[in-house]
C-alpha cells in the first residue's frame, strides 16, 4: 500500500502493522515513492548473506589458474627535479 508521508507519520503504528502482515509499505512525498517500511523478516531476507567469501572464491571460474605474484624489481627511472 502507498502512504503519503503525513498520513504515515500520523498512523505509524498502522504502517508498521501493515508491513508485518501485508508486506512492504511504500511512503510517498509529493506523489513520488520515497521510502519503504519493511518487517524485520523482510529486511533480514534482503540483508542475509547466503555464501561466505570462501564459498565465493571456491566457486570462482578462475579457481586453479596459476598467477605470477612475484614483484618486479625495477626501481623506475631517475628524474631530475
Amino acid at each position: 500500500m502507498n502512504w503519503q508521508l503525513q498520513e504515515a507519520k500520523n498512523k505509524l503504528s498502522r504502517v508498521v502493522e501493515e508491513a508485518k502482515s501485508s508486506g512492504p509499505q511504500v511512503i510517498t512525498v509529493r506523489g513520488k515513492e520515497t521510502a519503504v517500511v519493511l518487517s524485520i523478516e523482510d529486511y533480514s531476507k534482503l540483508t542475509r548473506r547466503e555464501d561466505t567469501l570462501l564459498d565465493f572464491f571456491q566457486s570462482s571460474p578462475l579457481r586453479g589458474i596459476e598467477l605470477d605474484l612475484t614483484r618486479d624489481q625495477d626501481l623506475g627511472r631517475e628524474v631530475d627535479l
